[in-house]
C-alpha cells in the first residue's frame, strides 16, 4: 500500500511563450476511480504550475515531472568538464540555470544556453553544435543508459534541437525546482520523506509500456488507445471518445501508472543509482 493519497503527472514544456498547450496535467486519487486532467481554458504558464506544486498540492502526494532534474555528470566527471564554474551537484546547477536565467520571462532559459562558455557544450537550432557537444546523440546520464536497455530511446538533455528534444524542458523545469527549494523534495537528490509530498522525474513512454504499449507506440492519440492503456493498469477509463491529444494522455495514463507503481520499494532504490548519482545526475522514477 502506499503511503500518497494522491499521484500527479505532469508533460512539461520548455518551449518559447506565456502559456502552453503542450502542458497538461493529470491526478489520480489513490482510492480509484479514472485519472483526471487538471485545465486552464487557454493553457497552462509554467509559473501556474510552480504555484500549484508549492501551495495547492494535497498534503500526501507523488509529483510525476516529465522533464530531466538533470544534466549529465558522471560520464566526465562534471556537467561542464573543463570549466571552474561547473556546479558539483544538481542543485548547484539549479541555482546556476537561475542566476544566469533569472531575468528571462516565464521561467525560459534564453540566456543560460546563449551563455558563451555553457554554449559550447548544447545543440542548438540553426546548425549551432557547440564545440564541446560531444558529436552523434550527445552525451547521457545513467538511468538514460538504463532506459535505452529497457527498449526507450531517450534524448541527450544537451540537444534542444528536434521535436522528441527534452533539454529546453528540464533546463526550465531546473527554474521551478530552484524555486521549489525548501518547498517540495525531489527525489532522489532528496531522501524519500516518510511524509509530504515528493517530486519524481518520470518518462511517460515508461508508463505506456505498463499499459500494454511498445516503445515505438508510446504515443496515444485517441481516446480508444487511452482506455485500453489505462484498463491494463487497473485502471477506470476516462470519459470520451476520438480524438485526444498526446500530452493530455501522457499526463493520464502516466498518473494512473504512478498510482499502481509507488507502492512498489524497488522502484525508490535502483540498483544502477549510487549516492554520487543521485546527488549529481538524480533519476528516473520507474526506471530499476
Amino acid at each position: 500500500m502506499s503511503r500518497f493519497t494522491h499521484f500527479v503527472a505532469i508533460d512539461w514544456s520548455g518551449a518559447v511563450g506565456a502559456r502552453h498547450k503542450a502542458i497538461a496535467m493529470a491526478v489520480a486519487d489513490a482510492s480509484g476511480g479514472p485519472p483526471m486532467l487538471v485545465t486552464r481554458e487557454k493553457g497552462w504558464s509554467r509559473e501556474e504550475v510552480l504555484h500549484v506544486l508549492r501551495d495547492d498540492l494535497p498534503q500526501d502526494t507523488l509529483v510525476g515531472l516529465d522533464l530531466g532534474i538533470s544534466l549529465p555528470f558522471v560520464d566526465e566527471g562534471a556537467f561542464f568538464p573543463g570549466w571552474e564554474g561547473s556546479p558539483p551537484d544538481a542543485r548547484s546547477l539549479w541555482d546556476l540555470v537561475e542566476r544566469i536565467s533569472g531575468e528571462d520571462e516565464h521561467l525560459s532559459v534564453s540566456s543560460f544556453v546563449d551563455h558563451p562558455r555553457i554554449s559550447r557544450h548544447f545543440r542548438r537550432h540553426g546548425g549551432r553544435e557547440g564545440d564541446l557537444f560531444g558529436g552523434g546523440r550527445g552525451r547521457f546520464r545513467v538511468t538514460e543508459i538504463a532506459q535505452a536497455q529497457q527498449g526507450c530511446k531517450p534524448y541527450s538533455n544537451f540537444n534542444l534541437v528536434g521535436a522528441a528534444q527534452v533539454g529546453k524542458s528540464s533546463l526550465t523545469g531546473m527554474r521551478m525546482l530552484h524555486a521549489l527549494q525548501g518547498e517540495v523534495p525531489v527525489w532522489p537528490i532528496d531522501p524519500l520523506p516518510a511524509t509530504g509530498p515528493v517530486i519524481v522525474e518520470i518518462y511517460t513512454t515508461l508508463a505506456a509500456i505498463a499499459g500494454g504499449r511498445t516503445a515505438g507506440r508510446a504515443k496515444m492519440r485517441s481516446y480508444e488507445e487511452l482506455n485500453m492503456a489505462l484498463r491494463n493498469l487497473g485502471s477506470e477509463p476516462v470519459g470520451g471518445t476520438g480524438p485526444i491529444d498526446d500530452h493530455s494522455s501522457d499526463a493520464l495514463v502516466t498518473a494512473a501508472w504512478l498510482r499502481t507503481v509507488a507502492h512498489d520499494p524497488a522502484l525508490w532504490s535502483p540498483e544502477a543509482m549510487t549516492g554520487e548519482i543521485a546527488r549529481t545526475e538524480g533519476w528516473t522514477f520507474g526506471v530499476p
